[in-house]
């Protein structure tokens, strides 16, 4: 089953009804950065590569800042929202429903997340069990990657049984939660992450001292 055309829906929803100058968990912007991010990342080829090339991250950046500095209104605002809404265009690589799955599944379900939890009141949301295992899929496929950073092995722990070492290493931590939680934590958004941590107390700790993410 594909689940990224009804996350692109949900995330296009969340970010109209937060309006444009609501707080996200990505450090420094606002909705309408995030906005401003998702549209030019389908749509400008370079702000995408910048995203994955450090040294084109600052290119990348500018031209967020700058898309966002032009949405002047709601109105402007909930325009860019409802392109991105629609979709890549025509000739983009993203009409390619694997790589669109590979590039936009966690990316939308961690977004979304970024708006829904910045605020006080949260909780998480009840996710369709095929879609729960859909992101467990695609997060064990680049766990290895976002936890390169910790100087302990990794092991990811879902409720219901299924583990998977992300990092092995003489000292482990087991992270367990929902694959969404998994998600988020793994992504840095570890302050706003409903996970548990089991091993020794020290590990624990430099896991919780560690950078996560990309």
């Amino acid at each position: 089953m594909h689940f990224v055309d009804p996350s692109r829906e949900v995330l296009a929803e969340t970010l109209l009804a937060a309006g444009p100058d609501s707080p996200t968990l990505c450090e420094g912007w606002l909705t309408k950065d995030l906005a401003a991010h998702l549209y030019l990342r389908e749509r400008k080829a370079a702000v995408g590569i910048g995203l994955l090339i450090k040294s084109l991250a600052r290119a990348s950046d500018k031209a967020t800042a700058k898309l966002a500095s032009k949405l002047k209104t709601p109105e402007d605002y909930a325009e860019l929202v409802n392109t991105f809404r629609s979709g890549p265009p025509a000739l983009s690589p993203l009409k390619i429903k694997a790589l669109d799955e590979s590039s936009n599944l966690i990316e939308y379900f961690v977004h979304t997340e970024d708006i829904r939890r910045a605020g006080d009141r949260w909780a998480p949301r009840a996710l369709d069990e095929e879609y729960s295992d859909a992101l467990w899929d695609e997060l064990i496929k680049r766990a290895a990657i976002l936890y390169r950073g910790v100087d302990l092995g990794i092991v990811l722990v879902r409720p219901t049984g299924p583990r998977h070492v992300a990092k092995r290493a003489p000292v482990s931590v087991a992270i367990v939660g929902e694959p969404g939680e998994l998600l988020m934590h793994a992504h840095g958004r570890t302050h706003h992450a409903l996970v548990t941590f089991e091993g020794q107390p020290d590990a624990v700790a430099l896991l919780q001292s560690a950078e996560v993410g990309l």
